[in-house]
C-alpha cells in the first residue's frame, strides 16, 4: 500500500503528539532531607553550606537518575539514602550521632506503596547502610521491624558483612556528645534543678530534649515512571539519648509512609512528637480521605498540629501525581527536590 506524502507527514504528527502526551502522563519525581533544626546561617561558614549542598546534589541526583532510566521508586530512594548514610555531614551512617554511653545506633525504615510492604530496623551498631537492612527485611523476612542484636543477625543471614563500632566515629558527633553531657550532667546536679523536678529522669529529658540534640536524619520520598510511590528514612537518633531510646524514623506511619495513589511522606524532627501524632500517615490521610493537596495536607501538620503540640521538625512528601511539599517549622532543613525534566533545586533555609 503506498501512502502520500501529506498522510505520511500527517502520521509521523500523530505518532509524535501521542508520544509526548503518553510521556507527559508518567512524570517522576523525587524529593530528600538531611535533617532539620536549629540551622543559622551564622554557624555555617560558605565552605560548609558549600559542602552540604554538594552532597544533597548528588544525593538526589543519584535517585533521579534511577527514575529517569525507567527504574523502581524503592531503589530511588535507597541509593539517594546511602549517599547521605556515607557522609559525615547527616546523622544516618557515617555521621551518626552516640549515645550517652558512647556507642551509636541507628534505625530506618523503607515502605512501598505499591504493596503496602515495609521494612525497619532500629537499634543496629554495625550495619554500614541501615536502609539497605530495612529493605532486606521487607522483601527477605516476614516481619516489618526488626532490632538491635536481632537485627544484626537476620544481617548475617542476608550475608551482610558487619562493620565495626568505630566506623561510624566522627569528632564532630563525640564533641557534640560531650556538650550534651555535660549540660545534663549540669542539670540534673543542680539542686535547684532537684528540687523542682525531684530528680525525676523523665522532666530531666524532656528539658534535654529542649536543646537542639533531638534533630538529624535523612530520607527521601519517589514517584516513578510507572506511578509506583516509595519512602525511606536513616537516622542516628538523638545525640545521648539513653536506654534503647527508638525515635519516629523506624516507626511505620509516624516518621515513613507510602500508598500508591496518595502519597509518600519522610519525616525529620522530634521524634517522640512525630511518632503521637502519627505525623506521616496523618499527611496522607488528609490526601485521600479530606482529598487536599499534598501541600496543604503537610503544612496543616507540620505548621498547625504539630508545632500546637510542641513539636518541632519537617517532612518531604510527594504524591501520585509527583506534586512535592518540603515544610519545616524549625529554622532550617537540608532538602533537595527533582521533577521529570527539571533541575535540582537544593535548599537550606526558606530562602533557599
Amino acid at each position: 500500500m503506498n501512502y502520500s506524502p501529506i498522510l505520511a507527514a500527517g502520521l509521523l504528527v500523530f505518532v509524535a503528539v501521542s508520544s509526548t502526551s503518553f510521556a507527559a502522563e508518567k512524570p517522576f519525581s523525587i524529593a530528600i532531607h538531611g535533617g532539620a533544626g536549629t540551622i543559622s546561617k551564622a554557624s555555617l561558614t560558605e565552605s560548609q553550606q558549600k559542602a552540604y549542598r554538594a552532597k544533597l546534589q548528588e544525593a538526589i541526583d543519584a535517585g533521579y537518575k534511577v527514575l529517569a532510566n525507567g527504574g523502581d521508586s524503592l531503589d530511588a530512594v535507597q541509593v539517594s539514602i546511602n549517599v547521605l548514610e556515607n557522609s559525615p555531614l547527616f546523622n544516618a551512617g557515617l555521621g551518626a550521632v552516640y549515645t550517652y554511653d558512647g556507642a551509636h545506633e541507628m534505625d530506618s525504615s523503607i515502605m512501598d506503596g505499591k504493596t503496602m510492604n515495609a521494612g525497619a530496623v532500629a537499634g543496629v551498631r554495625h550495619i554500614k547502610n541501615p536502609i539497605d537492612l530495612a529493605k532486606a527485611v521487607m522483601e527477605k523476612s516476614p516481619h516489618v521491624m526488626l532490632s538491635g542484636q536481632g537485627a544484626e543477625e537476620f544481617a548475617l543471614t542476608q550475608g551482610y558483612q558487619l562493620v565495626p563500632a568505630n566506623h561510624f566515629d566522627t569528632e564532630s558527633r563525640y564533641q557534640q556528645l560531650q556538650n550534651a553531657k555535660e549540660k545534663i550532667n549540669k542539670a540534673e546536679s543542680n539542686p535547684e534543678y532537684q528540687a523542682s523536678t525531684g530528680h525525676n529522669y523523665k522532666q530531666s529529658a524532656l528539658d534535654y530534649m529542649e536543646l537542639d540534640y533531638k534533630f538529624g536524619t535523612v530520607g527521601a520520598v519517589a514517584l516513578d515512571q510507572q506511578g509506583n510511590l516509595a519512602a525511606g528514612t536513616s537516622t542516628g537518633g538523638m545525640t545521648a539519648k539513653r536506654f534503647g531510646r527508638i525515635g519516629d524514623s523506624p516507626v511505620i506511619g509516624a516518621g515513613t509512609y507510602a500508598e500508591n495513589g496518595v502519597c509518600a511522606v519522610s519525616a525529620t524532627g522530634h521524634g517522640e512528637f512525630f511518632i503521637r501524632y502519627h505525623v506521616a500517615g496523618d499527611i496522607c490521610a488528609k490526601v485521600k480521605y479530606q482529598k487536599k493537596s499534598i501541600i496543604q495536607a503537610a503544612d496543616e501538620v507540620i505548621n498547625q498540629r504539630l508545632i500546637t503540640a510542641g513539636g518541632s521538625g519537617g517532612v518531604i512528601a510527594i504524591d501520585h501525581r509527583g506534586n512535592i511539599a518540603t515544610p519545616f517549622n524549625t529554622e532550617g532543613m537540608y532538602r533537595a527536590t527533582r521533577k521529570s525534566g527539571e533541575e535540582a533545586q537544593v535548599m537550606i533555609w526558606r530562602d533557599k
